[in-house]
């Protein structure tokens, strides 16, 4: 079996986009849960709180689907010989404290989590489009 590195480098594209998509609609949860965790600071309530979970939810599912693409991304760049550490944590987002001690405090602590996730996302999301680009020029 002949060794085809277009092929292998097509596999590693399409991984890579695929990574992407989940990334991408991570930020987008994030950035949604990041509003909402700003609303539910300032006295937002109930629903706020609410609204910002289903979109932490969202996000963590995504995060999740997000590390299942990067290690299939990473399997598809040795094909390559290109080695890149991807990884991310999703993290708990103190979920149990944000419902049932709803506070600034708790709402504060949260945020910065939102916010922590938001910025590891935005990083890897930097990562993969820096190695897609290397790969076109392979």
């Amino acid at each position: 079996m002949t060794y085809d590195l277009e092929k292998e480098k097509r596999e590693a594209v399409i991984a890579g986009r695929r990574a992407l998509t989940s990334l991408r609609a991570a930020q987008e949860d994030l950035n949604s849960a990041k509003n909402w965790g700003l609303w539910d600071m300032f006295g937002g309530g109930f629903f706020s709180t609410m609204i910002k979970r289903s979109k932490m939810d969202a996000a963590k599912q995504n995060m999740e689907q997000a590390k299942y693409e990067l290690r299939n991304f990473s399997r598809e760049l040795r094909d390559v010989s290109v080695s890149y550490h991807l990884e991310m944590e999703t993290g708990d987002f103190l979920s149990f404290a944000d419902w049932f001690f709803d506070s600034f405090l708790v709402d504060w602590m949260v945020q910065d989590r939102i916010n922590k996730a938001r910025d590891q996302v935005a990083q890897a999301i930097w990562k993969v489009e820096n190695i897609l680009r290397q790969l076109q020029s392979l």
